[in-house]
Protein backbone atom coordinates (compact mmCIF):
# COMPACT_ATOMS: atom_id res chain seq x y z
CA UNK A 1 0.00 0.00 0.00
CA UNK A 2 1.39 3.09 -1.24
CA UNK A 3 1.30 6.63 1.00
CA UNK A 4 0.75 9.25 -1.76
CA UNK A 5 0.67 12.38 0.46
CA UNK A 6 1.45 12.62 4.25
CA UNK A 7 1.14 16.02 5.93
CA UNK A 8 0.54 16.80 9.64
CA UNK A 9 -3.60 17.00 9.02
CA UNK A 10 -3.99 14.42 5.96
CA UNK A 11 -2.48 10.71 4.60
CA UNK A 12 -3.27 9.51 1.48
CA UNK A 13 -2.68 6.18 0.07
CA UNK A 14 -3.43 3.82 -3.03
CA UNK A 15 -5.41 0.85 -2.13
CA UNK A 16 -4.75 -1.81 -3.99
CA UNK A 17 -7.84 -3.87 -5.00
CA UNK A 18 -8.32 -7.01 -2.41
CA UNK A 19 -7.71 -4.46 0.31
CA UNK A 20 -10.33 -3.67 2.98
CA UNK A 21 -10.37 0.34 4.06
CA UNK A 22 -11.58 -0.78 7.29
CA UNK A 23 -12.16 -3.86 9.62
CA UNK A 24 -15.06 -6.19 8.59
CA UNK A 25 -16.38 -8.44 11.16
CA UNK A 26 -14.11 -12.03 12.26
CA UNK A 27 -10.10 -12.45 12.55
CA UNK A 28 -10.02 -13.25 8.87
CA UNK A 29 -11.11 -9.14 7.99
CA UNK A 30 -8.76 -7.23 10.05
CA UNK A 31 -6.12 -6.65 7.68
CA UNK A 32 -7.20 -3.03 6.17
CA UNK A 33 -6.13 0.33 5.32
CA UNK A 34 -6.66 1.58 8.95
CA UNK A 35 -4.73 -0.74 10.71
CA UNK A 36 -1.95 -0.97 8.54
CA UNK A 37 -1.34 3.34 9.22
CA UNK A 38 -1.72 3.03 12.37
CA UNK A 39 1.11 0.76 13.06
CA UNK A 40 3.42 4.20 12.08
CA UNK A 41 0.40 6.76 12.68
CA UNK A 42 -2.05 5.38 15.63
CA UNK A 43 -3.99 8.75 15.10
CA UNK A 44 -5.05 7.91 11.29
CA UNK A 45 -8.64 8.16 11.08
CA UNK A 46 -10.77 7.03 8.27
CA UNK A 47 -13.00 9.44 6.32
CA UNK A 48 -14.73 7.85 3.39
CA UNK A 49 -14.20 4.17 1.68
CA UNK A 50 -13.61 2.37 -1.13
CA UNK A 51 -15.08 -0.68 -1.86
CA UNK A 52 -12.49 -3.64 -1.07
CA UNK A 53 -12.50 -4.85 -4.77
CA UNK A 54 -11.82 -0.98 -5.87
CA UNK A 55 -8.08 0.07 -5.63
CA UNK A 56 -6.37 3.75 -6.05
CA UNK A 57 -6.80 6.54 -3.76
CA UNK A 58 -8.12 6.56 -0.03
CA UNK A 59 -7.73 10.01 2.50
CA UNK A 60 -7.57 9.50 5.87
CA UNK A 61 -7.53 12.12 8.64
CA UNK A 62 -4.96 12.40 11.16
CA UNK A 63 -6.74 12.42 14.64
CA UNK A 64 -10.55 13.28 15.39
CA UNK A 65 -10.90 17.22 14.94
CA UNK A 66 -9.40 16.57 11.16
CA UNK A 67 -11.91 13.72 10.22
CA UNK A 68 -14.51 15.50 11.62
CA UNK A 69 -13.47 18.54 9.34
CA UNK A 70 -13.13 16.30 6.28
CA UNK A 71 -16.51 14.69 7.25
CA UNK A 72 -18.06 18.10 6.98
CA UNK A 73 -16.18 18.47 3.28
CA UNK A 74 -17.30 15.52 2.14
CA UNK A 75 -21.34 15.93 3.77
CA UNK A 76 -21.27 19.05 1.38
CA UNK A 77 -19.61 17.61 -1.52
CA UNK A 78 -16.41 20.26 -1.13
CA UNK A 79 -14.22 17.07 -2.07
CA UNK A 80 -14.31 15.81 -5.67
CA UNK A 81 -13.69 12.34 -6.81
CA UNK A 82 -13.05 10.61 -10.39
CA UNK A 83 -12.56 7.29 -11.36
CA UNK A 84 -11.33 5.37 -14.17
CA UNK A 85 -13.37 1.66 -14.79
CA UNK A 86 -13.81 -0.81 -17.91
CA UNK A 87 -16.87 -1.87 -18.56
CA UNK A 88 -18.62 -4.46 -20.53
CA UNK A 89 -19.71 -3.75 -24.09
CA UNK A 90 -19.05 -0.52 -26.32
CA UNK A 91 -20.55 2.27 -24.50
CA UNK A 92 -21.90 5.23 -26.69
CA UNK A 93 -21.84 8.92 -24.97
CA UNK A 94 -20.43 12.19 -26.61
CA UNK A 95 -18.82 13.68 -23.93
CA UNK A 96 -20.02 14.12 -20.37
CA UNK A 97 -23.38 11.95 -19.66
CA UNK A 98 -25.51 11.40 -16.82
CA UNK A 99 -27.12 8.32 -14.76
CA UNK A 100 -29.68 9.67 -12.52
CA UNK A 101 -31.36 6.52 -10.51
CA UNK A 102 -32.38 6.11 -6.88
CA UNK A 103 -30.48 3.72 -5.04
CA UNK A 104 -31.53 1.45 -2.19
CA UNK A 105 -29.90 -1.73 -0.21
CA UNK A 106 -31.54 -4.76 -1.43
CA UNK A 107 -31.81 -6.16 1.78
CA UNK A 108 -32.40 -9.80 0.66
CA UNK A 109 -29.41 -9.90 -0.86
CA UNK A 110 -27.21 -7.22 1.25
CA UNK A 111 -24.65 -5.64 0.89
CA UNK A 112 -25.68 -5.50 -2.85
CA UNK A 113 -27.81 -2.35 -3.69
CA UNK A 114 -30.32 -2.15 -6.07
CA UNK A 115 -32.68 0.82 -8.15
CA UNK A 116 -35.62 1.60 -6.63
CA UNK A 117 -37.72 4.58 -8.33
CA UNK A 118 -39.91 4.95 -5.30
CA UNK A 119 -38.34 4.51 -1.67
CA UNK A 120 -34.48 4.59 -3.32
CA UNK A 121 -32.34 7.72 -2.27
CA UNK A 122 -31.48 9.79 -5.15
CA UNK A 123 -27.97 9.07 -7.01
CA UNK A 124 -26.08 10.87 -9.52
CA UNK A 125 -22.86 9.96 -11.42
CA UNK A 126 -21.93 11.72 -14.42
CA UNK A 127 -19.49 10.10 -16.99
CA UNK A 128 -17.67 9.91 -19.87
CA UNK A 129 -16.20 7.58 -22.42
CA UNK A 130 -12.51 7.78 -23.12
CA UNK A 131 -11.63 4.66 -25.18
CA UNK A 132 -13.99 2.08 -26.76
CA UNK A 133 -12.79 -1.49 -27.78
CA UNK A 134 -14.85 -4.03 -29.57
CA UNK A 135 -16.80 -5.46 -26.56
CA UNK A 136 -15.00 -3.21 -23.56
CA UNK A 137 -14.96 0.85 -22.88
CA UNK A 138 -12.90 2.32 -20.77
CA UNK A 139 -15.01 5.50 -18.86
CA UNK A 140 -14.11 8.12 -16.19
CA UNK A 141 -17.23 8.13 -13.70
CA UNK A 142 -17.71 11.19 -11.22
CA UNK A 143 -19.63 10.00 -8.36
CA UNK A 144 -22.20 13.48 -7.53
CA UNK A 145 -23.38 11.69 -4.63
CA UNK A 146 -22.19 8.82 -2.92
CA UNK A 147 -24.11 6.05 -2.07
CA UNK A 148 -22.91 2.39 -1.77
CA UNK A 149 -22.05 1.29 -4.72
CA UNK A 150 -23.33 3.77 -6.85
CA UNK A 151 -20.62 3.36 -9.99
CA UNK A 152 -21.34 -0.26 -9.69
CA UNK A 153 -25.32 -0.42 -9.93
CA UNK A 154 -25.26 2.62 -12.34
CA UNK A 155 -23.38 1.11 -14.91
CA UNK A 156 -25.14 -2.29 -14.32
CA UNK A 157 -28.52 0.02 -15.05
CA UNK A 158 -26.84 1.25 -18.30
CA UNK A 159 -26.48 -2.30 -19.46
CA UNK A 160 -22.25 -2.00 -18.96
CA UNK A 161 -21.49 -3.64 -15.70
CA UNK A 162 -17.80 -2.77 -14.84
CA UNK A 163 -15.52 -5.74 -15.95
CA UNK A 164 -14.88 -7.94 -12.90
CA UNK A 165 -17.52 -6.81 -10.90
CA UNK A 166 -18.22 -10.38 -8.83
CA UNK A 167 -21.12 -8.99 -6.77
CA UNK A 168 -23.23 -7.68 -9.68
CA UNK A 169 -22.25 -9.85 -12.60
CA UNK A 170 -20.68 -13.54 -13.51
CA UNK A 171 -17.60 -12.80 -14.13
CA UNK A 172 -14.26 -14.65 -13.96
CA UNK A 173 -11.77 -11.23 -14.15
CA UNK A 174 -9.38 -12.12 -11.48
CA UNK A 175 -10.44 -8.32 -10.26
CA UNK A 176 -12.67 -5.41 -10.42
CA UNK A 177 -11.53 -2.54 -13.06
CA UNK A 178 -12.57 0.43 -10.71
CA UNK A 179 -9.80 2.69 -9.83
CA UNK A 180 -10.17 5.75 -7.78
CA UNK A 181 -7.82 8.07 -10.05
CA UNK A 182 -8.78 11.52 -9.03
CA UNK A 183 -9.44 13.41 -5.31
CA UNK A 184 -9.66 16.74 -4.96
CA UNK A 185 -10.27 19.12 -2.37
CA UNK A 186 -10.34 22.41 -3.50
CA UNK A 187 -10.90 24.72 -0.59
CA UNK A 188 -7.65 22.79 1.47
CA UNK A 189 -5.38 23.20 -1.88
CA UNK A 190 -5.16 19.28 -1.84
CA UNK A 191 -5.22 17.35 -5.88
CA UNK A 192 -4.16 14.03 -6.28
CA UNK A 193 -4.05 11.94 -9.44
CA UNK A 194 -3.29 7.92 -9.70
CA UNK A 195 -2.93 6.58 -13.09
CA UNK A 196 -4.89 3.06 -12.57
CA UNK A 197 -3.05 -0.24 -13.62
CA UNK A 198 -5.42 -1.36 -16.38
Amino acid sequence: MQIVHLDADVIVVNKPSGLLSVPGRGPDKQDCVVHRLQLDHPEALIVHRLDMATSGLLLLARGPEMQRLLSQDFAERRVHKRYIAHVTGRLAAEGWAEVDLPLLTDWPNRPRQKVDLEAGKRSLTRYRVLEAGEHWTRVELEPVTGRTHQLRVHMLALGHPIIGDALYTDTREPRLLLHASALSLPARGLNFESPPEF
